[in-house]
C-alpha cells in the first residue's frame, strides 16, 4: 500500500462496525427496508445527499454538484434465503443469508461515499452512488433504471467479492465475466393410471426422462465446444405414490452461456426436444423460457483504467474469476459503459454456501479503489470534453 492508501487506514474499523450490522440483519429481495432504513442514516449522518427516486427499498445518492459529468457507482443489498452456518459471532438468526457479499458491497460503498464526500469539493462533476435492491431476483437493476436515476450517467463501475484471490486483491478483465443467464419451466400434462397397467396410460415420467436425457446432448453435441455454456435441471416433481402413474411432471432449470444469443439457441433447441417428444409419447407438453439478463461485458477501456488506478494504489491486481453465474449489472452495461472487478475476501467456502465468509479486512480497501475510480474517472472525462 502507499501512503494515500495508508492514510485511509482509520476507515476500516468504522465499516467493520457497519458490516457487521448489515451481515446479522440480511433481508431478501425487495424487502431490505431495514437495510435501506440504515444506509439512509449513515449517509445523511455523513451529510451524503438522497435522491428522490420511485424505488421502494434502496436508494440512490449523488455527491457533486449538479449538471456536468456524472459517473455511477453500484452496489447490491439484498440477501439470500439460505440459513447461515458460519458460526460467526454476528452470524444472522433470521434464518437468511448475505452469502454472496452484499452485505461487504453496500458497507465498501458506504466507505467510499464517506471518502468522497470530503472530497467533494475537488470532484470535477457528480457520483451517484446505487444501493440496489433486489440482485438476486435479477430484477433490482430494472428498477433502477426505471426510476430515470442513471439517465445522466456517462460510465458506471461494480464491484463483488469473490473467494479465488486473496484478501484485497483485485481482478478485473475485459469482455465478459459473467454469463447470460436463462431459466425455463416444462410442464407435462399426461394420462394417470394404475402402474400396473402403463399401456393405458400416458406416462408424464417417462416423457420427462426422454427430456433430461436428450437435453444433454445440446451442450455436449450441438454446441461448440468453444462456446461456453452450461444447461442444468435444477427442480424436477412428478407423482406422489409408488403404484399410481401420475397426470402431471414438472421441470424447470437454467441455461447460462457468454451471451445472450447463445442462451436462445439453446432454448430453441430445448423447445424442438420437448415438441419431439410430445409426439413421441402422446403428451401435452408446455415449455416457458425467458432470459433472465444479458452477459456482464466490461469495456476494454475502462477495464485496464480500473487495473491502473488499483495499481496506482499500490493493490495487487490480476483477472476477474471468471464465472457461470448471473449479474444483473449487466443491464447497466446496455445502456452505459462499466466495469465489473472483483475483489478477494477468500472465504472458505464459494458464494451461495451457508459457510461464506467475506473476509471484512479488505473494506477498506474496496472503499479506497471505489472512490478513487470514481474521482478519476470524472477527471478523465472532463478533461476530453
Amino acid at each position: 500500500m502507499n501512503e494515500e492508501t495508508a492514510g485511509f487506514s482509520s476507515l476500516q474499523e468504522t465499516l467493520a462496525t457497519h458490516f457487521k450490522w448489515f451481515h446479522s440483519h440480511p433481508e431478501l429481495g425487495h424487502h431490505e427496508w431495514e437495510t435501506t432504513a440504515r444506509i439512509r442514516d449513515i449517509l445523511m449522518d455523513a451529510g451524503v445527499e438522497i435522491l428522490d427516486t420511485s424505488l421502494k427499498t434502496g436508494l440512490v445518492a449523488r455527491i457533486g454538484g449538479g449538471g456536468g459529468t456524472v459517473v455511477a457507482l453500484r452496489c447490491d443489498i439484498d440477501a439470500l434465503p439460505i440459513a447461515e452456518a458460519t458460526g460467526l459471532d454476528y452470524a444472522s438468526k433470521n434464518g437468511c443469508m448475505h452469502a454472496c457479499g452484499h452485505d461487504f458491497h453496500l458497507t465498501s460503498m458506504l466507505g467510499a461515499a464517506m471518502l468522497l464526500k470530503q472530497r467533494e469539493s475537488r470532484l470535477m462533476g457528480a457520483v451517484k452512488l446505487i444501493f440496489q435492491p433486489a440482485e438476486e431476483t435479477v430484477n433490482g437493476a430494472i428498477s433502477v433504471l426505471a426510476s430515470g436515476a442513471l439517465d445522466d450517467v456517462a460510465e458506471i463501475y461494480g464491484l463483488h467479492t469473490t473467494p479465488d484471490l486473496p484478501v484485497s486483491m483485485i481482478g478485473v478483465s475485459p469482455g465478459a465475466v459473467y454469463a447470460a443467464v436463462g431459466s425455463f419451466t416444462i410442464h407435462i400434462h399426461g394420462k394417470g393410471g394404475h402402474a400396473a397397467h402403463p399401456h393405458e396410460c400416458r406416462d408424464p415420467i417417462v416423457a420427462l426422462s426422454q427430456i433430461v436425457g436428450a437435453a444433454q446432448t445440446i451442450v455436449s453435441r450441438q454446441t461448440s465446444p468453444f462456446d461456453t455454456a452450461v444447461l442444468s435441471f435444477t427442480h424436477v416433481e412428478a407423482g406422489n405414490t409408488w403404484n399410481i402413474i401420475p397426470e402431471e411432471a414438472f421441470a424447470e432449470g437454467t441455461i447460462r452461456a457468454s451471451g445472450k444469443e447463445r442462451v436462445n439457441a439453446i432454448m430453441e433447441r430445448l423447445d424442438r426436444i420437448c415438441k419431439g417428444v410430445q409426439e413421441s409419447c402422446g403428451v401435452q407438453i408446455d415449455f416457458h423460457c425467458e432470459l433472465n439478463a444479458p452477459a456482464v461485458n466490461n469495456d476494454r477501456e475502462l477495464a485496464e483504467f480500473v487495473k491502473r488506478t488499483a495499481q496506482e494504489l499500490g493493490f495487487k491486481t490480476g483477472p476477474s474469476s471468471l464465472t457461470m453465474g448471473g449479474e444483473d449489472f449487466a443491464f447497466y452495461q446496455e445502456r452505459i459503459r462499466g466495469v465489473f472487478w472483483n475483489i478477494g475476501v477468500a472465504s472458505p467456502e464459494p458464494a451461495h454456501n451457508p459457510c461464506f465468509i467475506a473476509n471484512p479486512a479488505a473494506l477498506s480497501a474496496a472503499s479506497v479503489l471505489l472512490a478513487a475510480i470514481a474521482e478519476k474517472s470524472l477527471e478523465r472525462l472532463s478533461s476530453v470534453e
